[in-house]
């Protein structure tokens, strides 16, 4: 087990690792069964990239915690109530339009958050931030030229991206949610405040899909609980894959 950790930086740095290991892995399910090689291929990179992040923060968090604890504690050695990821990310992948229209949602915040993120008070965050931004510009380009493709395609490409803009948007709210644990390192300048990024992130995405026809639906619904370790039945699923083998071996090592 896991000690109890209490350090607000370390709750935060898990809270960004597990974001980008449950994103990282929807993408990696694309894996054998994209539309295109190619895609195949970009999918696969994007999930690495992401991957890669979860373990910027998951091993400065294991620093902080000391004793015996490794990165690979915290992807495989927890249960669902103690992932702290946004529920967005957990959703199943869904079809290609769905695929594509979330990771634009998510990749118009990671941007400017990464890039707010490597300003930070805390000198390994802000590495996080510095080398992480660079790859997130590389993958909103990408999925926000999937959403031009699949907009401006044909009937059926724009119908279905916008059954995934529908089924997405009530799960957008809480991206930009922080409770008194972030609030209070945004104040200390370690954390990054997500309220300033909310309007511009908003006007990016209604400049995207208006150009596509693509409307917004109302927010007449939404949800939140993944930072409270709230999270659909989805979640479970996944964990029951990525941590088979280490929970059925433990203590494993490569």
């Amino acid at each position: 087990m896991l000690p109890l950790i209490d350090d607000p930086v370390t709750i935060y740095t898990i809270r960004l690792g597990d974001d980008a290991l449950i994103a990282g892995h929807r993408l990696s399910e694309w894996t054998g069964s994209a539309p295109l090689l190619e895609e195949e291929l970009a999918l696969a990179n994007v999930a690495l990239d992401l991957l890669g992040r979860a373990r910027l923060c998951y091993g400065y968090a294991a620093e902080r915690v000391g004793q015996d604890c490794t990165e690979d504690r915290f992807a495989y050695e927890r249960d669902c109530r103690d992932f702290t990821n946004h529920l967005i990310h957990e959703l199943p992948r869904g079809d290609f339009a769905f695929t594509m229209a979330r990771q634009y949602l998510i990749d118009c915040l990671a941007v400017p958050f990464l890039d707010t993120l490597a300003r930070s008070g805390d000198s390994r965050l802000g590495d996080i931030g510095a080398k992480c931004v660079k790859e997130s510009r590389y993958h909103l380009r990408r999925s926000a030229d999937w959403m031009f493709r699949l907009g401006d395609g044909t009937d059926e490409s724009h119908q279905r991206l916008q059954a995934a803009v529908d089924e997405l948007w009530g799960f957008t709210p809480e991206l930009f949610v922080q409770d008194a644990l972030e609030a209070e390192l945004v104040a200390a300048g370690i954390a990054v405040d997500l309220q300033p990024l909310h309007e511009a992130w908003l006007t990016g995405v209604e400049q995207t899909v208006s150009r596509v026809g693509i409307v917004l639906p109302p927010l007449d619904w939404q949800v939140d609980g993944g930072r409270r370790g709230l999270h659909t039945e989805h979640l479970g699923h996944l964990l029951s894959e990525l941590q088979f083998v280490q929970r059925a071996y433990p203590g494993l090592q490569w």
